[in-house]
């Protein structure tokens, strides 16, 4: 399993990557390729449960409903 460092390492380069709007990125001598914004924001996802799993926390998220008649 890689590093804390290494994954964010993997993070920094896909939100450069992101950013730039190009759809290749490279890190460690490795090149992935992506098709859309969504599918790196979805590595991206992944990528910050992986980094909160190797510092030993949770990513929590709560969505909350509020509803009304308007009485």
């Amino acid at each position: 399993m890689a590093t804390a460092a290494e994954l964010r390492a993997r993070r920094d380069a896909l939100t450069a990557q992101r950013s730039s709007g190009v759809a290749r990125v490279s890190y460690d001598g490795k090149t992935v390729d992506y098709r859309s914004v969504a599918e790196i924001d979805r590595a991206m996802e992944a990528l910050d449960r992986e980094i909160a799993t190797a510092e030993g926390r949770r990513i929590v998220r709560q969505l909350r409903v509020t509803t009304a008649k308007g009485l």
